[in-house]
């Protein structure tokens, strides 16, 4: 939730609550105006049935993973996220689905157990982007 707050606002918003919100958000990349469709599910909200995660799957036209750099549990759930994602959408098409992962808390470096590495090449072995950032930054 700190990302897209942070991507839609500009601001860092510490806390929140644990929400599944849908967002719209229109910019202009390249002189193209984009209109942008935001389901942001908490981690607390993604252990549901496979039905209710399928359903954002389906929904979604590109993923943006985000894992704490400072939770290891966050990051290790995401090869399976990220089967489950591609064996839905690619199994429908022979095309690519977009798919980042993306490393959060780059601030806290000193409380970190997952090194940028490890991101860089789970990234690398499932096809997909990688970035590190900070929302509080």
């Amino acid at each position: 939730a700190a990302l897209t707050v942070r991507f839609l606002t500009r601001r860092f918003i510490g806390e929140y609550g644990d929400m599944e919100f849908i967002y719209s958000h229109n910019l202009t990349v390249d002189g193209r105006e984009i209109l942008f469709h935001i389901w942001d599910v908490p981690s607390s909200q993604q252990a549901e049935d496979g039905s209710s995660e399928e359903k954002r799957i389906q929904w979604a036209d590109s993923f943006v993973l985000v894992y704490s750099i400072c939770d290891r549990a966050s990051f290790n759930i995401l090869p399976l996220k990220i089967q489950f994602i591609k064996a839905a959408k690619e199994g429908q098409s022979q095309e690519k689905v977009p798919i980042v992962i993306v490393g959060n808390k780059r601030d806290l470096h000193h409380q970190r157990e997952v090194s940028s590495e490890e991101g860089r090449l789970l990234a690398l072995s499932l096809d997909c982007g990688f970035f590190e950032v900070s929302a509080a930054e």
